[in-house]
């Protein structure tokens, strides 16, 4: 602080534009909104089981192993005031507040849980700690925080310089930093997703440093068919689809196919044309995409980290030798489009606008069920309010900050309109 004639000048209250504030409690909401897939809290979550993807908090107060996760409306009601860790969301997870791993603590919302609950996973961000190099977010020793980016299969989240990538890698952004990428598989997990590499490389967003990388709106590769059997690709054009080529067998020896990577395919084999219908769906049950699409391409390494592009799992081949194969490495899930963040924030939106139509109703029906003296009351004064903020704004630059004493100041020339009147 200043001082001035003897005395000392009080520092400046810190002030924002009425847009700048209305603009910033929008986005408060809208963020909140898509973490919590527009769950209002309210009830826990325990009776519609294992979910597909919620929002999951770890109570460190409660389970300081971090073996435990808990549902939005049990973080506000049953652990408020403990050490929360937010967790964003997981999937296939079911509300454990309450459960054996509580000792005697019982679930406010839903105490009759089952004494666990076998098919959650969990790992160390239950902790509170992340990536490989196991460091709490946000990092208590460092000043500015490091963003970090989110494995699809493994769930944990990884900063950019323990991602595993090779010198000349870097994380495929545009010009402005945007991701040029949909989602992103771990080192680690990437072994498990070998068979990745078999598909054409325009799933693929590129690592390399000053290499050529598609467009963050650009889907797969114009020319590749959907995996579901039918005759569209994934940008919606016609594709040279396996299921119209005469005499293509999964064994032919001039195709890559989900056997070399380990996968029997059999000796399937089926004439696309003539075929009734029936006998086509067959065929594509047993046919694998693989067989006419797969690609060699030995610049990518297994071990390597996985960044793919939009729409890549709508490419990913349904036969029936891959379907096993999904469900033998435990990733069933990349075929289910309500597994992926964009369909979950997707609901977010939906909710949070039923949510504000529903809110104007139950305001239009208060109004509608009140006397008509009530309701003129109501109406002349909300009339007044807005004549006078409106007046008060027109004698303001827009961008001019606004502070507690002329917020004051429309109040009370709102009180004096109405004494008078």
């Amino acid at each position: 602080m200043a001082e001035v004639d003897g005395g000392f000048e009080d520092e400046a209250e810190p002030t924002i534009s009425i847009q700048e504030y209305l603009k910033d409690v929008e986005e408060q909401e809208l963020e909140a909104d898509l973490v919590l897939g527009g769950d209002d809290g309210k009830e826990c979550t325990f009776s519609k089981g294992y979910l597909k993807r919620q929002a999951i908090f770890s109570c460190l107060t409660c389970t300081p192993d971090g073996n435990a996760g808990v549902c939005t409306a049990c973080s506000l009601s049953c652990h408020d005031g403990h050490e929360i860790v937010e967790l964003w969301t997981k999937r296939n997870f079911r509300c454990d507040c309450g459960n054996s791993k509580f000792g005697e603590f019982f679930c406010k919302l839903f105490p009759n849980k089952d004494t666990e609950n076998v098919q959650n996973s969990y790992n160390h961000n239950f902790k509170g700690l992340y990536c490989t190099c196991g460091r709490p977010y946000p990092d208590p020793d460092l000043e500015d925080q490091v963003e970090m980016i989110q494995c699809c299969l493994c769930e944990d989240w990884f900063h950019e310089e323990h991602l595993g990538l090779d010198p000349s890698d870097e994380i495929p952004r545009d010009e402005e930093g945007e991701p040029l990428y949909e989602d992103f598989i771990c080192q680690t997990c990437a072994a498990s997703c070998s068979f990745l590499n078999r598909y054409p490389p325009t799933i693929l967003s590129s690592k390399k440093q000053g290499g050529s990388t598609p467009s963050k709106n650009k889907g797969i590769m114009e020319e590749m068919p959907l995996a579901d059997g039918s005759d569209k690709t994934v940008n919606g054009g016609l594709a040279n689809n396996f299921h119209k080529m005469d005499n293509v067998t999964a064994s032919d020896s001039s195709h890559r196919s989900c056997e070399e990577n380990g996968i029997s395919t059999g000796e399937t084999s089926a004439t696309g044309m003539g075929l009734a219908d029936n006998q086509k769906e067959s065929a594509a049950q047993n046919t694998c995409a693989l067989a006419t699409n797969a690609v060699d391409n030995p610049a990518v390494k297994d071990s390597e980290p996985i960044f793919l592009l939009k729409n890549w799992r709508d490419a990913l081949c349904r036969c029936e030798k891959c379907m096993d194969m999904y469900s033998h490495k435990g990733i069933g899930f990349l075929l289910d489009k309500e597994d992926t963040i964009m369909e979950y924030e997707k609901v977010a939106k939906e909710k949070r606008e039923e949510k504000l139509q529903q809110q104007e109703g139950v305001e239009l029906s208060l109004l509608n069920n009140m006397g008509h003296v009530q309701k003129m009351e109501i109406l002349n004064g909300i009339a007044d309010m807005k004549d006078e903020i409106r007046t008060f704004l027109e004698s303001f630059d827009s961008s001019k900050p606004i502070t507690s004493a002329d917020v004051h100041q429309v109040f009370e020339n709102l009180a004096k309109k109405r004494r008078r009147d």
